[in-house]
Parts: structure tokens; C-alpha cells; sequence
């Protein structure tokens, strides 16, 4: 999360973000741009200097990337370069999260569908310690790895969703699976939704799913998107994490509280 100084420049930022136009287009050059920031220290430090002028810092930056990015991706760079930054980490954090927005904006009336891939993509990496681990490898390009992505993606999911599992390989956050959840929180920002992970010992009727759907909503005042996970462990009942609060009605934590009142 921004703070300080951070916090108004990301916001300074966000107001010349594109609504319309060629989204993903933006939002894949916003990650090209993170990327260049992460990679090459000198350009960070003048970028986020706050003894150079807002003005000159964003020229600079222009002249390097003219020509290479979108205008509409330009002139969010150059935004934000002008600004103050409360730590230089900042900057490219920022732009990775405003080419989120951008991406997620691109898939318009597909967003749920996108939030879902999101999770669902997560669930695979999470569950098979193969494909874990070829997106993990050190030895293996980045290239090499964007490339498996997208041979097991290809035709299977929006273009959006390969665009921010293909950022998740960036190496900004701990892991693959780390990065697509909160590239999730962010699509559910967007949306000014809240995102819950429900724990199932089984697959929930449509009718149950939209019934929960419902009470979630009215309870945090806001759309709440569900993530449902279907659980062994789960021997009956429901687990619903949303934000830091759990609302766990399963048969085991029955049980637990049970044997604690026992033992007491």
C-alpha cells in the first residue's frame, strides 16, 4: 500500500490513466516500463530524485521512451515522474499497479470472468509443485517461461488474463500465486467490489452461490466477488475469508469448539 508521498503520486498518476482505447496496449507498456525501473538503478534515482525538477525528470524520461510506449502509457510515466516518491521502489510498484487497472480495464463486461481465470490460473500453480516450479526456476529465461504460460493459456482465457499471469512471472512479488492474488484485489478494486475465498467440502448449487453472493454484499456494503475452493479438509460447512475477517461455519470448527468447551 502507498503511503505519504507515494500515496498522492500514485493518485496524481491514476487521474491520467485512460479509460478508453487500447487497454491492454497500455497496460503492457506500463509493465515494460516497471520493468525498465526495477532493472536499471541510475534511471530510478533521477526518476525519483527530489532535487531534480518534476519537469526535468519527466523530459528525460520522455526522451527515453518516446516512440518505444503507447502516448497514453507516456503520459502516465511522465506523471508520475514529476512527482515526489516516498521511497524510489515506489515508482515502479505504481506503474505495475496502474497497468493492472489498465489490463483489467481492457476486459470491460469480462471483468468477472477475469477475476475468476485470475484465481482459477492460482489454484493450478498452487496445486501442481511441476508447474510450480518451471515458473520458479531461476535458470530458466523469463522468456522461456512467459512461453510455457502461454502455451497452456492459448484460446483458454481472456487476452487480459494471459497479459497479468505474464507480468506475475516479473519477479516483483514472492511468487507467481502471490502476484495473481493481488493483481485480483486489484481488478476487485476497479470494480469496487471485495473478494472472498469460500472453502467447500463440495461444488455450491448456482442458487446457494448466488444466495451467499447476496448476504455477503448487503453484509460489507459492496459486491463481494467469491473465490470457491472446494476443500477435503472441509468435512462439512462453509469458510468464508474476506479481507482479515473469517466467518468459519465448517463441521471441524464445530468440533474444535466443541472439545474447547469440553476441556474447559
Amino acid at each position: 500500500m502507498m503511503r505519504g508521498a507515494s500515496a498522492d503520486a500514485y493518485a496524481a498518476a491514476a487521474q491520467v490513466l485512460p479509460g478508453t482505447g487500447d487497454l491492454r496496449k497500455v497496460g503492457q507498456d506500463l509493465f515494460g516500463t516497471a520493468d525498465l525501473f526495477r532493472a536499471e538503478p541510475g534511471l530510478r534515482r533521477v526518476a525519483t530524485d527530489v532535487s531534480v525538477p518534476g519537469e526535468a525528470k519527466a523530459g528525460l524520461v520522455r526522451d527515453v521512451l518516446s516512440g518505444k510506449v503507447a502516448d497514453e502509457a507516456l503520459e502516465v510515466v511522465t506523471t508520475a515522474v514529476a512527482q515526489r516518491w516516498t521511497a524510489a521502489r515506489d515508482l515502479a510498484d505504481a506503474l505495475e499497479q496502474l497497468g493492472v487497472v489498465a489490463v483489467v480495464r481492457s476486459s470491460a463486461d469480462q471483468a468477472d470472468r477475469l477475476e475468476d481465470e485470475l484465481f482459477a490460473v492460482g489454484q493450478l500453480v498452487q496445486g501442481s509443485p511441476e508447474l510450480r516450479e518451471a515458473l520458479s526456476d531461476p535458470a530458466r529465461s523469463r522468456e522461456d517461461k512467459s512461453g510455457l504460460v502461454s502455451g497452456l493459456l492459448a484460446d483458454k482465457v481472456l487476452p487480459a488474463t494471459v497479459s497479468l499471469v505474464q507480468q506475475a512471472l516479473s519477479g516483483s512479488h514472492r511468487t507467481v500465486g502471490v502476484a495473481l492474488g493481488e493483481y485480483q484485489k486489484v481488478a476487485a478494486e476497479v470494480r469496487e467490489q471485495r473478494v472472498a475465498t469460500v472453502r467447500v467440502a463440495r461444488p455450491l448449487a448456482e442458487a446457494d452461490r448466488e444466495r451467499l453472493q447476496a448476504v455477503l454484499s448487503r453484509t460489507y456494503g459492496r459486491t463481494v466477488h467469491l473465490n470457491v475452493v472446494v476443500d477435503p479438509e472441509v468435512i462439512g460447512g462453509i469458510r468464508v475469508d474476506i479481507g482479515d475477517d473469517v466467518i468459519d461455519g465448517t463441521v471441524a470448527s464445530r468440533l474444535d469448539d466443541a472439545g474447547r468447551k469440553l476441556a474447559g
